[in-house]
């Protein structure tokens, strides 16, 4: 019988060795504000156990992260090592960010015009409203 004990570690050291954060204490303080999401808990303790099969939901920018613990680390190796130790659960295609009205960028002047005239910027407004 084997009764040795399933490897595990430390949720913010995982988090840093699969490079989701830079550094142990950004992947703290995301845990400490309770923003994680531990097999559908929320974990608020970046010294919470984390092991090989457990599933982790947390945001990272704009988008929300789920990915399946596959392996521990034992160290922070490179990108492609750090790859291995996860499966991401979100599709490829939802990963886009959607473009938003205020990304989009203003409208281009011709070089020298200078600055838009009053009479100028309520001529594009109008055209922007739809007025």
């Amino acid at each position: 019988m084997n009764d040795a004990p399933a490897p595990t570690q430390r949720l913010d050291k995982w988090l840093w060795c699969a490079r989701f954060f830079k550094s142990r204490s950004l992947a703290s303080k995301l845990v400490g504000a309770g923003k994680l999401r531990l097999d559908g808990r929320v974990i608020s303790k970046a010294s919470q156990i984390v092991r090989e099969g457990e599933v982790l939901t947390f945001p990272q920018g704009p988008h929300i992260r789920v990915v399946k613990v596959l392996f521990l680390a034992e160290r922070r190796g490179p990108a492609p090592e750090a790859q291995t130790l996860y499966e991401d659960l979100v599709p490829i295609e939802s990963k886009k960010p959607k473009a938003s009205p205020s990304t989009d960028r203003a409208p281009s002047r011709e070089r020298g015009e200078g600055r838009p005239t009053k009479r100028d910027r309520r001529a594009l407004d109008r055209l922007q409203s739809g007025d």
